[in-house]
Order: C-alpha cells, then structure tokens, then sequence
C-alpha cells in the first residue's frame, strides 16, 4: 500500500459497527474508522448523537489506496451493505443518524458520488427511491475508542449476532467471491 497517495472517503449506511468492519475486510483499505460528521456540535459523545438532536449521521471514515481499491469499488461496496431507499433508518434502526449519506470534499468527488448512486440505481438491488443525502464534507468526529472494531470485540452481544454478523456473512461471501477481501 502506497501511503503517499491515500485518499479518504466519509459516507452513513446505518450503524457503523457492520459498515466498518466490512470496510476493514478490504484489499486496498488501510483503516475504517467509525465515527460523526453532519451535525452541529464538536465532538459530540454516541449518547448525543443518539438523541437525533446534534444533526450527525454515524458514519465511517476510509483511508484507501485508489491504486488497489477504486472510489467506485467502494461505492458498489457502500451500497451492497445498506439499504439506500429507508429514509433516516436501517432496520430498526430508526433516527436522522442513520441516514444514508456520502459526504464529498470537491465538485468533482460530488459527480463522482452522485454516479454512483445512478449506476446502483440501474443494478437493480434496490427497488424504491433512493433517499441518500449528499452534502459537503465539513468534519469528521471519531468515534469513542469502544465502538472502533465492535464487532470483533463483541460478535456474541445480541444486536452484532442478529444483524451485524448476518450481514457480514453474506459481504463476505459475495466480495470475497470477487477476490476483494485480504486474507483472514
């Protein structure tokens, strides 16, 4: 992996234990890190964004090498995980943090977003409209050291063995029949 030419992305599919682990599996990125951004207030605490009142969304920050992993492997990648047509929720989780959202840096990382979203359109995973936000990258909170790596940490509490293990199961098996993930 080539540290000089990392590039970062910062984007909401739900909760961000399952989304960052996923993201950890891949050739190409060097860290996913769970987190904030979107909202009004600096640094905010999990138990303040999940009141829905500071404006985050949880999210997960990728640093990722663009030579071994692409933006749009990593969108196809997002929009695998998440249900992009549930308008501030995933499941059961209800609330504005768990909004669909891609956050760009530039006009062209924008274009770049919003294509993506119209080439998941036409693969036809997903049937409704599309409800995920794009907004401009201001800041990135991380999130408290307990929720990075959750899952690993805590594969037996209840909410990571009923729908965080799932849906890894089938991300694994999916992207690792593309030859995506590094070795376990």
């Amino acid at each position: 992996m080539d540290n000089n030419n990392l590039e970062q992305i910062t984007f909401g599919g739900g909760c961000f234990w399952c989304v960052e682990s996923c993201f950890n599996m891949l050739k190409g990125v060097k860290s996913a890190i769970s987190g904030y951004s979107g909202g009004h207030k600096d640094n905010p605490t999990y138990e303040e964004v999940c009141t829905g009142e500071t404006g985050h969304a949880e999210v997960v920050q990728i640093t990722y090498d663009p030579a071994m992993i692409s933006y749009e492997q990593l969108m196809d990648v997002f929009f695998f995980l998440h249900d992009p047509t549930q308008l501030n929720r995933q499941g059961n989780d209800i609330g504005t943090q768990y909004r669909s959202v891609i956050y760009y840096k530039d006009d062209a990382e924008k274009a770049k977003a919003a294509e993506a979203i119209e080439v998941s359109k036409q693969s036809g995973r997903w049937q409704g409209t599309y409800v995920t936000e794009l907004t401009k990258f201001d800041k990135f909170w991380p999130a408290e050291q307990y929720h990075q790596g959750y899952y690993n940490e805590n594969p037996t509490q209840p909410y990571c063995s009923a729908v965080v293990g799932p849906k890894i199961q089938k991300f694994k098996k999916h992207f690792g029949e593309l030859g995506m993930l590094n070795e376990e």
